[in-house]
């Protein structure tokens, strides 16, 4: 069955908690938090305070995505904070190897994230160790894009490069994800739907989550 992680980027963040509990209402498997820093994206977000505090109340494990530049050197902080997973940017890390070792003795799951352009053959080398691939289906920085067609076919050589190497990752999809999108990416091979403005944007959010998880 597929999985949802609502993206509190799309959220009204002057009440943010009712966003959290919204979702820990639904059927969604994770929260999903995008981190930016301004730099390696044109966008700043939500720091660790407010990562801490969402943790407070939320009963979903957190899915944190650090859009940021070396976010190896915040590893401890995204743990003290309450992540489940910390999700790097294949991009913005010059020694990914040593960053994804890092993630996992911090007793976290270890996600590399790739940008639209990016092949997923760049993974080849460090995929046996990654617990989550998440794909960019739009360009990283703001919500409410355009999904990108071709992200289907890169999932489809996801999963085969996954299957060849034996990890056991799952693969995330982040960016225009709706009831139009999704069917494809599933049939694809996709785990895990990030959904932001087709769940926070919906007359009923909790209902909007259960009908992705019924394409499945």
């Amino acid at each position: 069955m597929i999985q949802v992680a609502p993206s509190l980027l799309a959220a009204d963040f002057a009440r943010l908690g009712e966003a959290v509990e919204t979702v820990n209402r639904s059927e969604a498997s994770l929260i999903h938090i995008d981190v930016m820093d301004g730099l390696f994206v044109p966008n700043i977000t939500i720091g660790f305070p407010v990562i801490s505090a969402i943790n407070t109340i939320a009963r979903k494990p957190l899915d944190v995505h650090l859009m940021i530049t070396d976010p190896g050197r915040y590893v401890n902080q995204v743990r003290d904070a309450g992540a489940h997973i910390m999700n790097v940017h294949w991009e913005a890390c010059t020694h990914l190897d040593r960053v994804v070792h890092t993630i996992r003795a911090a007793g976290m799951k270890a996600g590399v994230t790739l940008n639209p352009a990016t092949p997923v053959e760049f993974l080849r080398d460090i995929i046996a160790e990654l617990d989550l691939v998440l794909l960019m289906s739009v360009n990283p920085g703001f919500g409410g894009q355009k999904f990108i067609p071709n992200t289907v076919d890169k999932v489809r050589r996801l999963r085969k490069l996954i299957a060849e190497s034996g990890s056991k990752a799952v693969i995330e999809i982040d960016g225009g994800v709706d009831l139009t999108t999704a069917p494809a990416l599933i049939e694809a091979g996709a785990d895990v739907l990030v959904a932001g403005s087709y769940v926070f944007g919906a007359p009923d959010p909790i209902k909007a989550v259960s009908d992705l998880i019924a394409l499945s």
